[in-house]
């Protein structure tokens, strides 16, 4: 009888719809998000009366709605305070983007722009020749093509140049990428056939050459940007598969991933291939990625020989990879501060590559006092930074921390990453981890309040 009577006193939905702030509510979400929320917080209290639950009071109900609704209407895709110390983190977009990129896109977002429009000619133009020029002045290739990302670039020049052509390519190099997207796979699906060469640790020159026969198309290089091959280990150099493949009428493929323009070993990491050296060696082609190394949007850019670059325009199957304006946009300003040498003072990853520890350990003390968390709640420890992306397996920068102490890390990294705005950190050894290196010098005051509201609503920090 009491889940009866309790039932009995459960408000109908009509009577819940009529509340002062159901108006407002219909404004911000909707009148069928609103009812449909409603109903969902009255069938939820009536299944907790059912198990022996008393009825929850009107205010409770409508509170359980609004919860309801704003988790519902919050978009999917929302800007995230990156403190986990991974600078390229594939989870949370990879490279954030300069100011200058940011202003670029928004300046062809807001409005209309000449993304297929020559100006000059004032008649049609191709989109494919957006950061041709710049593409090529900063790597030396005769020329370069963008596509939406480094996965396309490599199905594009596989489909156009390949396709039922014989593939060379070393078994040490056959990776898989984040996505599950197999360089073998690609290489298959693109209508070529996969030869594969040498062993995991060792292949030789001559294994190309014994593989070549007339239905050879082209030798594929892949470069190890996601993990290390160490101890007894054998490739050939870029240039002598170069010459190889020339005297044999074939093309080279370099798919070198990371597109670093930079040298990664002034930052006192390991030397990273750059394009530019790629290049050099002799590879017809060079595919490599926009949002990694090279600090822009997603993009996949080739660049190489004219004569190929024209192939890849003219076939089909770049409408269905093409870039969109915004990415091209924010490229392009990406490319031209590298043009300009301003890219190691102005795209965020580099920064962040080039943060000292003392620097870092500044701010990460200046979090933790402005939280007035005490010593035994909070400390700053010396630990390790990652580049990410799939690029420098197994290197790190040091970094310096803010390590919080409470009864329960996984709990406060969860609040902090369903916060406003979220904050992403790693929990290690019992501390919840939040590295200064990731986070924007902008974004502090907003870490700060969301680590403070995170900590008035988990349990005290525990003591030493």
């Amino acid at each position: 009888m009491g889940s009866h009577d309790e039932l009995r006193k459960l408000p109908k939905i009509d009577r819940l719809l009529e509340a002062p702030h159901i108006l407002g509510w219909t404004h911000r979400f909707g009148r069928d998000s609103v009812v449909a929320a409603v109903r969902a917080s009255a069938d939820g209290a009536r299944e907790r009366i059912q198990a022996g639950e008393s009825c929850p009071a009107e205010a409770a109900l409508l509170a359980d709605a609004l919860v309801r609704l704003e988790r519902e209407g919050a978009p999917t895709l929302r800007p995230v305070i990156n403190a986990t110390g991974t600078i390229i983190h594939s989870d949370l977009g990879r490279a954030p983007l300069s100011e200058e990129a940011l202003i670029a896109m928004q300046n062809v977002a807001r409005g209309y722009s000449s993304v297929e429009l020559d100006l000059d000619r004032g008649e049609a133009g191709a989109r494919s020749i957006h950061c041709s020029r710049l593409l090529s002045q900063l790597t030396g290739a005769e020329d370069g093509l963008v596509v939406n990302n480094g996965a396309a670039a490599a199905m594009l020049v596989l489909s156009a140049l390949c396709r039922d052509r014989e593939v060379v390519a070393s078994r040490g190099q056959l990776l898989e990428i984040s996505g599950g997207f197999r360089i073998a796979d690609a290489v298959r699906d693109s209508g070529a056939r996969l030869i594969e060469v040498g062993t995991a640790n060792c292949t030789y020159a001559r294994d190309y050459e014994q593989a070549v026969t007339e239905r050879t198309g082209a030798f594929l290089t892949v470069h190890r940007s996601n993990f290390k091959l160490a101890g007894y280990a054998q490739e050939p150099r870029q240039e002598e598969l170069a010459r190889l493949a020339r005297s044999r009428g074939l093309i080279l493929i370099d798919d070198l991933g990371s597109g670093a323009l930079l040298d990664t070993a002034s930052y006192g990491l390991a030397h990273e291939p750059t394009v530019q050296e790629r290049v050099q060696a002799g590879a017809d082609l060079v595919l490599f990625s926009g949002d990694k190394l090279l600090g822009g949007p997603q993009a996949g850019c080739i660049v190489g020989r004219k004569a190929l670059i024209e192939k890849l325009r003219n076939s089909p199957l770049l409408r269905a990879l093409r870039a969109d304006k915004m990415a091209l946009a924010g490229l392009e300003a990406t490319l031209r501060q590298y043009l300009r040498g301003e890219a190691a003072g102005r795209i965020p990853i580099w920064g962040a590559m080039a943060a000292v520890p003392e620097e870092l350990e500044v701010r990460a003390v200046g979090w933790s006092r402005q939280l007035g968390l005490s010593a035994s709640q909070a400390r700053v420890l010396e630990t390790t930074s990652t580049v990410g992306g799939e690029s420098l397996p197994g290197l790190t920068l040091p970094t310096r921390a803010l390590a919080i102490r409470v009864a329960s890390p996984e709990a406060l990294a969860t609040k902090l990453r369903i916060g406003a705005p979220p904050v992403v950190g790693r929990v290690i050894e019992g501390h919840l981890l939040l590295d200064p290196r990731t986070v924007a010098a902008s974004e502090d005051g907003a870490l700060v309040a969301a680590l403070r509201r995170a900590l008035e609503s988990a349990s005290a920090p525990a003591s030493s």
